[in-house]
């Protein structure tokens, strides 16, 4: 399959789903090296004052050149409003093509990313089927354009660029025409837009780890052509890999998580064309550091909004921004935990020492007393760990307490035991 031939394919399987032509991307790419060298020429339209939103349409001459020594093959395009903010629908323009030196024609309309698009083709056949011209002849249309009901208020032009869609003219072979619009009623549509700091985050002690803002939308003139798109963009340093950004915002009174694109942006609630129905011009916001993040420390952040026309073409007719730092929440620390040995080990008073004596002694022999103060420390029946390995302080430590309770016997008995156990 020839290059051209995957292009018109394209086209045809887009037409075919009542979609789109061809992508904008494709556009103003002139042929190279052997390719044939078109040149198109458009006409002053007729008549020559501007059109009305569902008014009279106007008309211009396309001519097709082709000043090589073969006949050359031509799939024209007509983009509308290239590069443009203002978003247009098929219905937006009015368009029809009559052949003067040329076969039979068909047009059809076609609309991509907020694009309007016009192409025609030999009548009968298929969409993707072109034109031939002669070598060195031309060929010769009548194009006529007009403006639809719904035709964006805040436009006073329509921009029209005359291509193919197979890439067959020359480097110097497109054209561009410009049709004035009549201003609607009223003044046109403008928007200005701006970041109010409204401090930290509710319940937030610091505003580094959760930034409040407002976004305020200042409207003049008519209404705009559709609701406007709002797309915020956090920024940070390039060397931040991933900052776990979250963004929230309070809709019907209550704080809803926004959650963003495959480009990383958050796309915020579509705001009225003529601002009507809501409280306020503005949306309350809420940004910070996800449990993601690998931010550290408190970092300058840019926060920017852009509001469209469409949410397919990303192309504002206002943008703000402001800048502010955040940093997450600080992680308790806590200490290492002490071994067994140190959380049970107490402090010994001076001249005291705490002992345990084994159950068959203490049921035999010892009954708990109370010493009197200053001397030595009451028996209660269970050993506190001295930290020793040898047998030695416990045998010292019953001996004090027996020796003070007068049981010198049961001391001497538990020894010899202790002593028979050992050999």
């Amino acid at each position: 399959m020839s290059a051209r031939t995957a292009i018109t394919a394209t086209a045809v399987v887009a037409a075919v789903a009542g979609t789109v032509l061809m992508p904008l991307s494709a556009y103003a790419a002139p042929a190279t090296g052997g390719a044939p060298a078109l040149r198109i020429e458009l006409g002053a339209p007729v008549p020559s004052g501007p059109l009305t939103r569902g008014g009279a349409t106007e008309s211009f001459d396309l001519t097709v050149t082709n000043p090589g020594d073969k006949a050359a093959p031509f799939h024209p395009w007509l983009l509308g409003n290239l590069g443009s903010p203002i978003a247009l629908k098929k219905t937006d323009v009015v368009f029809k093509v009559d052949e003067i030196n040329a076969p039979d024609t068909a047009s059809f309309i076609g609309q991509q990313d907020g694009g309007w698009q016009g192409v025609f083709y030999p009548a009968g056949k298929s969409l993707s089927a072109g034109f031939e011209v002669p070598a060195g002849g031309k060929l010769k249309w009548k194009v006529t354009v007009g403006l639809g009901k719904g035709y964006p208020v805040n436009s006073n032009a329509f921009e029209l660029r005359a291509s193919t869609t197979s890439h067959e003219l020359a480097p110097d072979g497109q054209a561009s025409l410009t049709l004035k619009a009549a201003p609607a009623t009223g003044p046109a549509a403008k928007l200005s837009t701006h970041f109010e700091d409204n401090g930290s985050c509710d319940g937030a002690k610091d505003a580094s780890l959760c930034k409040q803002l407002n976004l305020w939308y200042r409207h003049e003139g008519v209404a705009f052509s559709s609701d406007l798109v709002t797309r915020l963009t956090v920024k940070f340093p390039g060397d931040v890999k991933n900052p776990d950004t979250q963004v929230r915002v309070m809709v019907g009174g209550k704080w809803t998580d926004v959650h963003p694109d495959r480009n990383g942006d958050f796309m915020l609630p579509k705001m009225p064309k003529d601002f009507d129905g809501v409280s306020a011009d503005t949306f309350a916001l809420q940004v910070k550091l996800g449990p993601k993040t690998q931010i550290t420390r408190p970092t300058l952040v840019t926060l920017q909004a852009g509001v469209a026309l469409d949410e397919k073409k990303v192309e504002y007719i206002s943008t703000t921004a402001t800048d502010f730092k955040l940093a997450p929440a600080k992680q308790a620390t806590t200490k290492p935990e002490q071994t067994k040995t140190e959380q049970s080990k107490p402090a010994k008073p001076a001249g005291s020492t705490t002992t345990q004596v084994s159950q068959t002694a203490s049921s035999s022999a010892v009954t708990p007393v109370t010493a009197p103060a200053g001397g030595t420390p009451q028996a209660s029946g269970s050993l506190a760990h001295t930290g020793s390995d040898s047998n030695t302080g416990l045998y010292a430590g019953l001996a004090a307490v027996l020796v003070a309770l007068g049981g010198a016997a049961a001391w001497l008995g538990a020894r010899r035991r202790g002593g028979a156990t050992r050999a």
